[in-house]
């Protein structure tokens, strides 16, 4: 089962960009055909959604990705868990769309959708993603998402036509998720055998405890967009945030990839006791970060008033305000993924994880009441930053006497003075007399170029070795 790091994250890499890409091809179509209204009964909806999948997979997807790489070498023992941990799931998801449909889909304003997102909450039976990740196997995963990510991308092309097609954009949403967590099933027979006796009861009181920052962490990136449709009359501001939080969001997958494909690594490490090694990779991690979280922060900044209406199309002029004041969400839910998710709750520390994005959502919700009633959506955005970074904050307090926190501040120099550089120039692109879109191709274009060879120039680790690397395999 010894996958390789690199291989894992090409894999897990090729997936994020391959979901960076389909948003540039539908939501501008979407956003013209179903309109700020339109996405936002989709954001409000799909929201509340959310919080029914969250009671049914209660924790255990994290949970089980940890377990399954701590035993992952062993076959009897990761069916066990993984037996064990499927019957879990299977009882609590039933137990939760039963609830979500006494509440929701008997009546009320927006039933339909509600309906069909029904499905939406029982395909999360099948999603097996959280074993093979344990295993390391993020090949499976990974084209899994790729396929879902084509069927969306067709379907909604072909079927949604107007702006009342609201519905059927739902049901292809919900049917993506379902056809993909099915193609999970296939083969997993060849990675499980049969259990012995099955001690469920034993799993109960970790996942719990899991459980509960999994409410923290989606009261901060869900229900932002349930209090705008609950506070606000006009649901447009819900579409507003929708668009620009996905874009920041698709931004930073390219960096929590990696702390995905580390987490089981780091894990595996952990059990065998390794500390230098565990603190090895953690660094790289936070290096890493820097590397990619610095220039895209900066570069959604400078971009940002080009890239929205051109993307966006009329309407959407709110959602250039909205990126940049989430632009800071890369840096800091990039940092969070590596104290929080690779490290804490690797090493099962999730009690140090949990006071952190509990006191983070508490903090969140207290300042949308306050913020949403006259800010709007940006007030939103104001409330999530603030409650992601102070979550941060507590969690590298946790940390601080372990990792050397001037040692990790200071491998950012030369990735700040690249970004800086690239975000000067894209600047001054801006202000030249051409055409919105030549302004933005060429922003991004030169943006890259400029800060790449900077990189070079300053001899940075990861470029310098990438390109050592070629150069060996090219004279061979």
């Amino acid at each position: 089962m010894g996958k390789s790091i690199k291989k894992n994250y090409f894999y897990n890499l090729l997936y994020q960009i391959f979901a960076m890409i389909i948003p540039l091809i539908t939501v501008p179509y979407v956003s013209r055909i179903l309109g700020a209204k339109g996405i936002g009964i989709f954001g409000y909806t799909t929201s509340i959604t959310t919080y029914f999948i969250l009671l049914g997979t209660i924790g255990i997807a994290t949970y089980g990705q940890r377990e399954i790489a701590y035993v992952q070498n062993d076959v009897k023992k990761r069916s066990q868990v993984f037996w064990e941990l499927f019957i879990l799931r299977l009882i609590t998801i039933l137990t939760s769309t039963f609830i979500y449909f006494m509440l929701f889909g008997i009546s009320g304003k927006y039933v339909i959708y509600y309906r069909i997102l029904l499905f939406e909450i029982f395909a999360y039976i099948f999603d097996f993603s959280w074993f093979y990740q344990g295993i390391e196997d993020f090949k499976k995963v990974s084209l899994r998402n790729i396929f879902v990510k084509l069927i969306l991308l067709f379907a909604t092309f072909i079927f949604v036509k107007t702006k009342n097609d609201v519905w059927i954009y739902v049901l292809i949403y919900m049917l993506s998720i379902l056809i993909g967590n099915l193609s999970l099933c296939i083969n997993l027979n060849k990675y499980i055998t049969k259990p012995n006796k099955l001690n469920i009861k034993k799993h109960l009181k970790p996942v719990l405890l899991l459980f509960l920052p999994q409410i923290a962490i989606q009261v901060y990136t869900v229900l932002d967009k349930t209090m705008l449709g609950w506070l606000l009359t006009d649901i447009s501001n819900v579409g507003y945030y929708e668009q620009a939080q996905k874009m920041v969001k698709l931004s930073l997958a390219v960096i929590t990839t990696f702390g995905t494909v580390m987490m089981p690594r780091i894990a595996n490490i952990h059990s065998t006791g390794n500390k230098e090694e565990l603190k090895k990779s953690i660094f790289k991690s936070f290096k890493f970060v820097w590397f990619l979280g610095l220039p895209i922060m900066l570069g959604l900044i400078a971009i940002s008033n080009n890239f929205v209406p051109i993307f966006y199309g009329k309407g959407f002029d709110q959602v250039a305000v909205l990126i940049k004041l989430f632009a800071p969400l890369v840096l800091i839910i990039g940092f969070a993924n590596v104290v929080g998710v690779q490290y804490l709750i690797a090493i099962s520390k999730q009690n140090y994880y949990t006071v952190a994005v509990v006191t983070s959502a508490i903090v969140n919700v207290v300042l949308n009441f306050i913020l949403i009633p006259n800010l709007k959506a940006i007030g939103a955005s104001i409330a999530s930053v603030v409650a992601e970074l102070i979550g941060l904050i507590i969690e590298i307090y946790f940390i601080h006497k372990i990792f050397d926190l001037k040692k990790i501040i200071k491998s950012s120099n030369k990735y700040l003075l690249s970004s800086l550089i690239m975000f000067i120039v894209c600047l001054i692109i801006s202000l030249l007399p051409f055409k919105a879109i030549y302004l933005l191709l060429l922003q991004i274009s030169l943006g890259v170029f400029v800060y790449f060879i900077m990189l070079i120039l300053l001899k940075e680790e990861f470029i310098y070795n990438f390109l050592v690397n070629l150069k060996k395999k090219v004279i061979k």
